[in-house]
């Protein structure tokens, strides 16, 4: 039993390893320079500029990256969206995510 439980955790742990490698590549600087497009709703610093607009500061870089290729294959629908994400590379996305993934949110409940 115990020789099963640390197998299946061996398990989990390298595919967790594997899912994260897959999306630690994009590089933060070239996203930096790639956000200056998504500045305008979002800000440079992730946080929304527009009242539609999410603030995107400290999401996971996978949840980025899923949500932008969405946009870019139309399977979520946003008028702007589509268009800013139709001509991304999977590179450029990869670089965004880095980008805004990095960014540090700091939250302060109210009291």
């Amino acid at each position: 039993m115990f020789a099963r439980s640390l197998t299946a955790l061996a398990i989990a742990a390298a595919l967790v390893a594997s899912s994260h490698a897959a999306h630690a590549d994009g590089d933060a600087k070239a996203g930096r320079k790639k956000a200056m497009q998504c500045a305008a709703c979002h800000g440079i610093d992730g946080i929304s500029k527009l009242p539609n607009a999410p603030n995107i500061a400290g999401s996971p870089a996978i949840y980025l990256e899923k949500q932008i290729k969405a946009f870019r294959s139309e399977e979520r629908k946003d008028e702007t969206m589509n268009v800013v994400a139709k001509p991304l590379s999977d590179d450029d996305i990869a670089d965004l995510a880095a980008w805004y993934s990095g960014l540090e949110v700091s939250v302060t409940v109210p009291q």
